[in-house]
């Protein structure tokens, strides 16, 4: 079974999304009750929301929204990775208040859609440092920004950080380098979490195959041992690749000959022990 750490839900009636309309293919609703057939079917046995990068006044709702979805009997939903905004001032407060709130997981502050300079000030770097243990920090960034990543990584040792996506590779442009070395190096951080999730939305999606995504897939297991991966879907922007099913497959195609010790530890035991699900 799998435990899917990168869940996202579009529900355009109940908040507002601002990037949407600059995606069209995602720029639709895509619900709590799609997802968990789908997911149910592929063997998925519970899921974090991964924040959707709601309008900034719509934070609180999103999570909110999300808690109230997971009440559903049939809900796979364990918790939220919430959306927050480390560069400003009020953060402390925010992160008190969540803290109180044992749904939430962690935060993720998108970075590659603000400028680089965002995570170099000094403001959200000590934001950062807050968070400390008992919450992580996705990190979402492209290949030439995981150097910017490591500078706040080594910034927060306390804080676990999670890497979203293989580092966000481009696969469809076959380039390796220097995604290859910046994983390796990244991976050398004891704080440091990766995620296998999505990368098929990064891959030809009319031409990829298991052998397209394995370079990459494989570089980051070996890099950051079997103890410090986790899966997520990236639905539905997955979709762009194939959709969740395909990836499922994917993942346990990349997966076969591995023992299953280390399956399990990819598909649900190191997200289940890292967030105390």
């Amino acid at each position: 079974m799998i435990f899917d750490t990168h869940l996202h839900l579009i529900d355009r009636q109940a908040l507002h999304y601002p990037w949407l309309g600059s995606v069209p293919a995602l720029n639709r609703d895509f619900l709590h009750e799609q997802y968990t057939l789908e997911a149910r079917r592929a063997g998925i046995e519970g899921a974090f929301h991964m924040e959707v990068d709601v309008h900034p006044n719509d934070i609180d709702a999103e999570t909110a929204h999300v808690k109230a979805l997971a009440t559903n009997a049939d809900s796979l939903v364990r918790g939220a990775i919430a959306s927050c905004r480390p560069e400003e001032s009020g953060f402390p407060a925010y992160l008190d208040r969540v803290r109180s709130e044992p749904f939430v997981k962690g935060f993720r502050r998108v970075l590659h859609v603000v400028p680089d300079d965002v995570s170099e000030g000094a403001l959200f770097r000590e934001n950062i440092r807050r968070i400390g243990g008992g919450l992580t920090f996705d990190l979402c960034v492209l290949p030439h920004q995981i150097p910017k990543a490591i500078a706040l990584i080594d910034l927060a040792p306390e804080t676990t950080f999670v890497l979203d996506h293989c580092g966000v590779p481009d696969i469809k442009g076959g380039i390796e380098h220097p995604w290859r070395e910046h994983i390796a190096e990244i991976s050398r951080r004891p704080n440091v979490v990766a995620k296998i999730s999505g990368i098929v939305a990064y891959a030809n999606p009319d031409e990829w195959s298991v052998e397209t995504l394995r370079p990459y897939a494989e570089h980051v297991i070996t890099s950051f041992g079997w103890d410090r991966v986790v899966w997520g879907s990236d639905w539905p922007v997955c979709t762009l690749g194939g959709g969740l099913s395909t990836w499922v497959a994917a993942t346990h195609a990349l997966l076969a000959g591995t023992s299953i010790d280390e399956r399990s530890q990819l598909l649900s035991a190191n997200a289940k022990r890292l967030w105390r699900v």
